[in-house]
């Protein structure tokens, strides 16, 4: 593992690993902002590599996703923003991981690029930019994954200089609007990524001079339908654990979760959404009070739990779980009337 905190040291490592396994790699991404900046950043830089974004209820190392890469049968993977966790994505294929995220385990032989542990630490889509060689017109998308994963008053130079160059107002919009599409029902986060690759600043997104923006505005309406509807549900609360059970299709679980640690600043909040994929329970954790979810979620660990379960980082975490693991995971947690029959 490279722990990359500052741009010669990405761009040494990715540059030597490239070398090494060709120049048109697989990418997989994230399907949110700072995973959809990151995988622009590198389609871009690495001309006529193919993209694979990693959806609702994904990971690269579920049995699907690998049987899907071993038929495409890649030279080479690079995966961002998924997460750095235990086993090879594809066996016997170079792997370069690029991604800030608590790692859970080693991934096989992989190249890990990691901005985790730095101080101050780069989102996946900044370590993209700093690993192709920090292309300057590319500077604007290492700003929309700073800003999707609140980086941005963190003090990085090139959040800076895109604000200069941009505006804080078009870069925050166009956050907005890229972030929109992965939380609808369908979770089809292609338009946003469409945008990222045509676009050469974040008013050209904005502009609706391009059909995909139209599509992202649609999105957006629809989410905040949702929100309109979950915002309204009251938490439970037992001991440092806040719950609110959401009931929606729509990736809204992240944002209600985010919006009561700021009400509920001494708990852990716990946002757990039923009917986000069927026969799941996918939830995400927030807290303000200094808690540790990733260690919080290790060691209330349900058996049957897999890789989709307590990921990210230290105060914003979550996962998923298979209806009987959540009903004995919430059970132990002391909310049993939240468990699903």
């Amino acid at each position: 593992m490279v722990m990359a905190c500052d741009a010669p040291t990405a761009a040494a490592a990715f540059g030597d690993w490239l070398g090494k396994a060709g120049p048109r790699p697989l990418i997989l991404g994230h399907f949110d902002a700072d995973g959809l900046g990151a995988v622009a950043i590198l389609a871009r830089s690495l001309l006529g590599a193919e993209v694979r974004l990693v959806g609702k209820g994904e990971t690269p190392w579920s049995d699907h996703v690998r049987a899907e890469l071993e038929a495409r049968r890649p030279s080479a993977i690079v995966a961002t923003d998924l997460g750095v966790r235990e086993g090879d994505i594809l066996p016997g294929t170079p792997t370069c991981l690029l991604d800030h995220h608590v790692p859970t385990g080693m991934p096989g032989d992989a190249l890990v690029i990691s901005g985790n542990g730095c101080t101050p630490e780069p989102t996946s889509a900044l370590l993209a930019y700093w690993a192709c060689g920090s292309p300057d017109p590319l500077l604007w998308l290492a700003a929309i994954g700073l800003i999707g994963d609140m980086a941005e008053e963190k003090g990085f130079a090139e959040m800076a200089a895109a604000q200069r160059r941009y505006g804080k107002t078009a870069l925050r919009q166009a956050v907005s609007l890229i972030n929109a599409p992965r939380r609808t029902a369908a979770a089809d986060a292609a338009p946003a990524l469409a945008l990222l690759m045509k676009c050469d600043n974040p008013k050209e997104l904005l502009s609706g001079e391009h059909p995909e923006t139209a599509l992202l505005l649609a999105a957006k309406e629809e989410v905040k339908g949702a929100m309109e509807v979950a915002k309204r549900i009251a938490p439970k609360v037992r001991g440092d654990v806040a719950l609110i059970p959401v009931d929606s299709p729509c990736q809204i679980h992240p944002l209600i979760a985010q919006q009561w640690r700021t009400r509920l600043k001494d708990k852990v909040v716990i946002a757990a959404n039923k009917a986000y994929r069927p026969g799941w329970v996918h939830f995400a954790a927030r807290t303000a009070a200094g808690h540790d979810l990733i260690r919080f979620f290790a060691d209330r660990r349900p058996q049957g739990a897999g890789s989709e379960y307590g990921s990210g980082h230290r105060a914003a975490s979550g996962g998923a779980l298979k209806i009987p693991d959540w009903n004995r995971f919430v059970a132990d947690l002391g909310f049993p009337e939240e468990q699903i029959a």
